[in-house]
């Protein structure tokens, strides 16, 4: 038996070890999840809600020792993996109503003929989660293919396994057994999950790996939901409020040491306020300090890994040598951590401005006019969160609609509201979640017709 030996990304010591599944064992457990498929397929969706409402509160009581767990195999400071386990305690009674409205049977009637629209389970799931949020990333994932009515094979990141095991542990206390089965390991693992006999894919990782899974799925033609990467931009209009932008491409860009799919990567400010604003920048990164999980001062935690961190160095020292000026970090990085950087007259032919950096850094271009600038924006691959920030509202807005990603915020984050989905654009996503459609692509729509009677 071989063994995933989870790391503390802050010290490099061991934090756990956990055996990886046997390449040999997924098809008996799709069989199984297959098996258990006809018990919880036929439970109402108030029945399969109540099962994760029951988790929710297990969830909640535990949140100190899985915030802990989530801390030390990650790295983010300990008040943020509480919070994370807090979080997704509470937001599954909202899922939960939303799932109860999105999977009622709908009816349509025309001249002659009365249809009806059912949402029935579409069958064995794979869920494959990242390790940046290792908790509410799967949850994204799992709570609706569950509570559609899927049973599901979820593997979390080889890099977090600890915690992905112990999140589906508290779940599988409240589900039927075989309902939800874990399958651990790296690659390899998550490979075998996708060629095997299954129904669906949901993936949250990086474009590479998508692609992968789609040309793996392809054969047996298998359902996907794909969330990729990110390199999202932020709009600097001239009558921006500097400070409120500054705060915000600071907090979005350094949150969870960069390494999130909607972090603010490349910033486009209008040349007349641009000096003004990176004043702003620079005093408000003072603010962000580096240090392990445990460190109450520390806001910012390591990088997951070596390479991961190199990645980032790597692109930070192409933008210098390509003529990049330093702002602010940059360099005497302490060994496993990024400082937070800011980098200024960055070009769009650069690296860094092309490619997910997914670290702590931030890369500011000028702009003379709004056409420029939404060239610019629009010029990579990647299409997920994007920001505008102006005063006149109107304005912005409309700046905002030829902003070619899937989520886009005006003075804010691109965040949407509770009912929204969650989705991207061209390279960015396939399928999308959250909100009722997202869980409608966890479904078989099956409709049933009659001729209209009288």
């Amino acid at each position: 038996m071989t063994y995933l030996i989870s790391l503390n990304p802050a010290t490099g010591e061991p934090v756990g070890e956990i055996p990886t599944t046997a390449l040999d064992d997924i098809p008996a457990m799709v069989c199984t999840a297959r098996e258990a498929l006809s018990c919880w397929s036929h439970l109402s969706v108030e029945e399969r809600g109540q099962c994760l409402l029951r988790a929710a509160e297990d969830l909640s009581n535990e949140a100190e020792r899985l915030g802990e767990l989530l801390s030390q195999e990650m790295g983010k400071p300990l008040r943020k993996g509480v919070g994370e386990v807090r979080f997704c305690a509470q937001s599954i009674e909202p899922r939960v109503k939303q799932a109860l409205a999105a999977l009622q049977p709908r009816r349509s009637v025309d001249a002659d003929t009365e249809s009806t629209l059912y949402y029935d389970p579409l069958g064995v799931c794979a869920v494959i989660s990242p390790w940046n949020y290792p908790m509410s990333m799967p949850q994204w994932m799992l709570l609706p293919a569950l509570l559609c009515g899927n049973t599901v094979l979820f593997k979390p990141s080889e890099e977090t396994p600890l915690i992905g095991q112990a999140y589906a542990e508290v779940l599988t206390r409240h589900l039927p057994p075989g309902v939800l089965q874990v399958v651990q390991g790296p690659d390899q693992q998550g490979r075998a999950l996708v060629e095997a006999d299954i129904n669906m894919v949901a993936f949250t990782g990086s474009r590479d790996a998508g692609k992968d899974i789609m040309s793996r799925a392809a054969s047996g033609l298998k359902r996907l939901m794909l969330e990729l990467g990110g390199k999202d931009p932020l709009l600097v209009l001239d009558d921006a409020d500097l400070d409120a932008a500054a705060e915000f491409a600071c907090a979005n860009s350094f949150e969870n040491a960069g390494q999130v799919c909607v972090a603010t990567e490349r910033v486009y400010v209008d040349r007349q306020v641009l000096a003004c604003f990176e004043q702003r920048l620079v005093k408000r990164a003072r603010h962000f300090v580096t240090g392990p999980w445990h460190d109450a001062r520390a806001n910012l935690g390591p990088m997951i890994h070596e390479r991961q961190r190199q990645h980032v160095l790597d692109q930070i020292a192409q933008a210098l040598a390509a003529g990049a000026r330093l702002l602010y970090g940059g360099v005497n990085h302490p060994e496993r951590y990024i400082q937070p950087t800011i980098l200024a007259d960055c070009r769009s032919d650069m690296w860094i401005m092309q490619q997910e950096t997914f670290g702590p850094v931030l890369c500011l271009q000028a702009y003379d006019n709004l056409d420029e600038a939404l060239l610019l924006a629009n010029s990579t691959d990647y299409g997920l969160g994007a920001v505008v920030f102006g005063e006149d509202e109107d304005r912005a807005w409309q700046v905002a609609r030829h902003l070619e990603a899937g989520m886009i915020g005006v003075n804010k984050s691109c965040f949407g509201t509770v009912e929204c989905p969650w989705v991207g654009a061209r390279q960015s996503g396939y399928g999308f979640h959250g909100s009722a459609e997202g869980f409608h692509q966890f479904c078989q729509l099956r409709v049933i017709s009659k001729p209209l009677a009288g």
